[in-house]
């Protein structure tokens, strides 16, 4: 089947029109109806319903153009998994990713992408809640977790290394804890839900954060509301070392504990639903992102020590 006149009927399934269709693939009018002429004749069904003015898809054309998209998908992944695709991309990559990292490390390197990438579309949704990808129509993820979901696919972005901080008023009036017992008697911000997590020492010893029979003091789902909290002084949080760095390196905030880390196996991975195949456009974003991110991680260029 021939797929660039499979590329002109999803254009002119898309634009309503077959001279535009036709213009953007660089084709004249009268050529690019003659291919659609042709690949009607092909598949052997009327696809497009036409007017003077537009064109519609036939009901035939409705149940074709997902095959038809899927094929042209299939074609630029396997040219691009050969080095050998386009060296732009067109169409809507739906990415959803946590807010805070998205604000801090993606927002601002994305004018970067669109310089390469000019014809494609990014929605972003941002939560700091996961999202179901197949059910929310997401092409890709980015999560801070263990990967454990059999359904998706991915690739590591980064190490999450998760640590517990302060700040120094709040350290200054209550003291410093010594050893993991001591935290039992301080205020605990939990962030998420306040399920116990390991707390290892560089020794491998591990203990729980927060302490067992601990109330936390505040629990919340914001990533930036959860660090603003711990640097305000209400007490002592786990996070993200790529959330924190700026403020340790400040002295906003200070490490407590500092030869212990969490240690459940989370890192920042790029899921996307198993069932898909890796796109021309879910392609160039993950390599973006891999390369911006992944290869150099900002947080650890000028982390404390």
């Amino acid at each position: 089947m021939d797929t660039e006149a499979l590329r002109l009927f999803i254009l002119a399934a898309d634009k309503r029109n077959i001279s535009a269709a036709g213009r953007d693939l660089g084709l004249a009018p009268a050529v690019a109806s003659a291919w659609l002429a042709k690949l009607e004749k092909s598949v052997g069904a009327h696809l497009l319903q036409r007017s003077t003015r537009k064109v519609s898809l036939s009901l035939d054309g409705a149940e074709f153009l997902p095959f038809a998209r899927d094929i042209v998908a299939r074609e630029d992944a396997g040219r691009a998994a050969l080095g050998q695709g386009k060296a732009q991309v067109s169409g809507t990559l739906r990415f959803t990713a946590p807010s805070t990292f998205a604000q801090m490390y993606i927002v601002p390197i994305l004018p970067r992408f669109f310089d390469a990438q000019p014809n494609l579309t990014l929605d972003l949704r941002l939560s700091d809640k996961q999202v179901d990808l197949i059910e929310g129509s997401f092409d890709l993820a980015l999560r801070n977790a263990a990967m454990k979901d059999s359904s998706l696919r991915g690739r590591k972005l980064a190490d999450d290394t998760r640590i517990l901080c302060a700040s120094p008023d709040y350290l200054s009036s209550r003291g410093t804890p010594a050893t993991p017992d001591d935290l039992a008697h301080h205020d605990i911000l939990a962030f998420g839900s306040a399920t116990p997590r390991p707390l290892v020492s560089a020794s491998r010893k591990a203990t729980l954060f927060p302490p067992p029979n601990t109330k936390p003091k505040l629990i919340n789902d914001d990533g930036n509301s959860h660090r603003l909290a711990t640097i305000s002084g209400l007490g002592i949080s786990a996070n993200s070392l790529w959330s924190v760095h700026e403020d340790l390196n400040q002295g906003r905030l200070a490490r407590v504990l500092p030869d212990h880390q969490l240690g459940d196996d989370t890192a920042l991975w790029l899921l996307y639903p198993q069932a898909n195949i890796m796109s021309a456009k879910l392609r160039v974003f993950m390599d973006f992102l891999l390369t911006e991110i992944g290869r150099d991680p900002p947080w650890l260029r000028h982390s404390p020590t």
